[in-house]
This record gives structure tokens, C-alpha cells and sequence, in this order.
């Protein structure tokens, strides 16, 4: 999904994950989107998760994260309590934006193709929640309509920014404002992780990074679903 006129770079940054949940937040990389009038680059970094449990696909914690505590603002211009709205639920939650170039619409899309291959009770129960890390040009109405052509269940999140990045460290993910490079590209700084939280729990116990496949979450969502280890 990169354009002739993008291109990406990794680099591998040799930590391991800790069996403190807060401690995960130091090895957790930040994924650079960049877009100006019509070019556009992105870099990404992938931290080594060795120490933890892993499956295929997932990276499953010793100590799942408690959900961040914060009340933001949807599509619709409503306040959304993120821990009252999705307790009891299983839920996905991504920082990104709507103008990232490729990451974000990617990881997206990969989540709205497999959510389509469960049983329709259990499309219903799962809660996909996209939070923006450019709330200045993410409003309620372009969040509204970057989502619908994802997923229209799938529920956008805007605000201040600092509760979003405090909300965001507290499960390990760190982001950074949004800044404008000399030659006018806009880079936002966000890691590119899927965390999933067990109906059962309301903890966070997996991970997903941004090479995560459809066929990867086509696989394990059944089982997310039920709050169970993929």
C-alpha cells in the first residue's frame, strides 16, 4: 500500500518486554507518517519482543495493561467514557490518523476484513476504537468519515491531546504531536500497536504489530472474542 513516491525504512531496536506492564512502554517503537501536497514517506521501528509469550501473531503479557482511563469525544460529538463504553467487551483499541499515508488505513482495513469472517453476534460484540494522535485536524465528522469507509461500526475518538498520549503511554504506546518539517511535510510519531482487552478481564493482554496479516486476525478474532488466548 505505499506509492511509488513513498518509501519506508525499518530498523530493529534490540529490547526486551519486562513482566511490568509499565515497563513494556520503553521498548515499544514509534512508527513516523509523514504527508504534504501529494508526496509522502513514513518510517517505522520494531522493537524485539523477546521475553514474553508469543503466538503467530500476537504477543501475549505476563501482566495485561489496565484500560486507560479516559473520556473522549466520538463521531457523533459525544463524550466516550472508554471504560464504561467498551467493560465487558471485547475490544481492540489503535493510535493513528486519518492522513497517515499508509500504516494506519492498512492495520484498518486488515482488522475490517477479518472482522467480516465472524458470525454476525460476534461482529456485534467485538468494539474496534480508533484514537486519533492528530486531534487538530481530526474532528468528530473527518474521523466519522475515514472510519465508514473501513468499518462503520468501528468507533472514532478525538480530544486533547495530552489525554490522549497520557492514555496512550498508560498501555504502553507512546505518540507524539503532530510537527511541520521544514519542506511543509506534516510527521506524526505514534506506536503502531493493536492492543486487545479480554471481555472477561477488561485487561489487555495482546499485542499485534503493524505486520500483523488479515489472515493473522482473521485467526485469532474468534478467540478475542471470547476472551481466550489465540
Amino acid at each position: 500500500m505505499h506509492s511509488t513516491t513513498r518509501s519506508t525504512k525499518h530498523r530493529t531496536y534490540k529490547k526486551s518486554l519486562t513482566a511490568a506492564a509499565l515497563a513494556v512502554a520503553a521498548a515499544f517503537s514509534l512508527a513516523a507518517c509523514s504527508t504534504d501536497n501529494g508526496g509522502s514517506s513514513g518510517k517505522s521501528a520494531v522493537a524485539d519482543v523477546s521475553g514474553q509469550n508469543k503466538t503467530q501473531a500476537a504477543t501475549v503479557l505476563d501482566t495485561p495493561f489496565t484500560k486507560p482511563d479516559f473520556v473522549l469525544t466520538d463521531t457523533h460529538g459525544k463524550k466516550f467514557d472508554f471504560r464504561k463504553e467498551t467493560k465487558g467487551k471485547p475490544t481492540l483499541i489503535y493510535f493513528g490518523y486519518t492522513h497517515c499515508p499508509d500504516i494506519c488505513p492498512l492495520t484498518m482495513g486488515n482488522i475490517a476484513v477479518a472482522k467480516k469472517a465472524l458470525p454476525k453476534a460476534e461482529q456485534k460484540k467485538l468494539q474496534v476504537v480508533f484514537v486519533t494522535t492528530d486531534p487538530d485536524r481530526d474532528t468528530p465528522s473527518e474521523l466519522g468519515k475515514w472510519l465508514k469507509a473501513q468499518d462503520p461500526s468501528f468507533i472514532g475518538l478525538t480530544g486533547n491531546f495530552k489525554t490522549i498520549q497520557a492514555g496512550a503511554r498508560s498501555i504502553g504506546i507512546g505518540i507524539s504531536p503532530t510537527k511541520k518539517e521544514k519542506d511543509g511535510t506534516i510527521v506524526s510519531m505514534h506506536g503502531a500497536q493493536v492492543v486487545a482487552f479480554s471481555p472477561k478481564t477488561d485487561k489487555g493482554y495482546l499485542l499485534y504489530g503493524e505486520d500483523t496479516t488479515v489472515k493473522d486476525y482473521t485467526k485469532d478474532l474468534p478467540k478475542i472474542v471470547k476472551g481466550e488466548k489465540p
